[in-house]
Formats: C-alpha cells, sequence, structure tokens
C-alpha cells in the first residue's frame, strides 16, 4: 500500500514539477534582514536552489538529498544558513520530502498563502531570508499535528558532532 502510494506521488510531482514557470519570481514585497540582487542569489546558490529557494520551485519527491536522511543533526536554510528544523522533528511522512513536525523556534519561519496549481496551500519562507522552503500542512505527528514538508534543495545539513 505505501509503495503504491510513494510511486502516485512521484508521478503526481514529476507532473507538477515538469510543469512549473521557470520565470516564476517572488511577488512578496516584504523586506528580510538578508536580502540579496538576483545577480548574487545567482553567484551564491546551485541552480537548483536558487529556483527552489528564489523562485518558489519543488524539487520531485524522492529526489531531494535528505528525504531519507536518519542522520542526527540541525538543517539550515540553504540561502541564509539560519538554523530551521532539527533531526530529532523529522520524521517518515511518506511524502518523498523531508517532513518536520516543528521548526527548531515558531520565529524561524514564516507562513504566507500559496495559490498556485489551483491549489491554496500554507507556503513556509525562511524568516531571515525569505527564501521558499516548502508548505506546512494539518496531517503531521504529534505533538503539534504538522507537517512541514520542505524541499531538500532550500536546506543544509549540519550533522551532530560527537563531542559534547
Amino acid at each position: 500500500m505505501i509503495g503504491r502510494f510513494a510511486i502516485i506521488i512521484f508521478i503526481f510531482s514529476s507532473i507538477i514539477s515538469c510543469g512549473q514557470d521557470k520565470s516564476k519570481k517572488s511577488t512578496s514585497k516584504e523586506v528580510y534582514p538578508v536580502s540579496k540582487t538576483e545577480a548574487e542569489w545567482k553567484s551564491q546558490l546551485t541552480p537548483m536552489q536558487f529556483e527552489v529557494l528564489r523562485q518558489k520551485g519543488t524539487e520531485r519527491a524522492f529526489t531531494g538529498q535528505y528525504w531519507d536522511n536518519h542522520e542526527k543533526g540541525i538543517y539550515h536554510c540553504a540561502g541564509c544558513n539560519q538554523e530551521l528544523f532539527s533531526s530529532s522533528t523529522k520524521f517518515e511522512s511518506g511524502s518523498g520530502w523531508p517532513s518536520f513536525y516543528q521548526p527548531v523556534k515558531s520565529e524561524v519561519v514564516s507562513i504566507g498563502t500559496d495559490k498556485s496549481y489551483g491549489m491554496v496551500r500554507d507556503e513556509v519562507v525562511c524568516s531571515r531570508c525569505g527564501g521558499h522552503l516548502g508548505h506546512v500542512f494539518n496531517d503531521g505527528p504529534q505533538p503539534t499535528g504538522l507537517r512541514y514538508c520542505m524541499n531538500s534543495a532550500s536546506l543544509t545539513f549540519v550533522k551532530e558532532s560527537n563531542k559534547k
């Protein structure tokens, strides 16, 4: 059953990803503490990171670097290095994207409305640089009941050191 669900999600995400308008630009007028020109972001980020973080793209399910990562550590914003999520709140959602039930602090993310693709979803952005991280849904585990479904391309992972 889970295998069929994963295949359906993979096909659906591939269709959505293939049909994305690559020329999309953020229309947000909000000013963030870390602000750069498009050229500066392009020089700092990989093409996939730029597409996701700055153009609100989405990587295909089960293709990102961290969807199946089980190491202990902290996930940071790939745009500005702000700490976002702890591996202790990561869980297996079956969606093909890294999923967390809460950020390290509520103030590290901002939630907005995303009306793309004929859907209304809660978009999650980095509160420091405004980078698109993914979406949050109300179908996660306790204690929050939330599923922060993030793009691996929007994250970097810092493995927990064994030294204390």
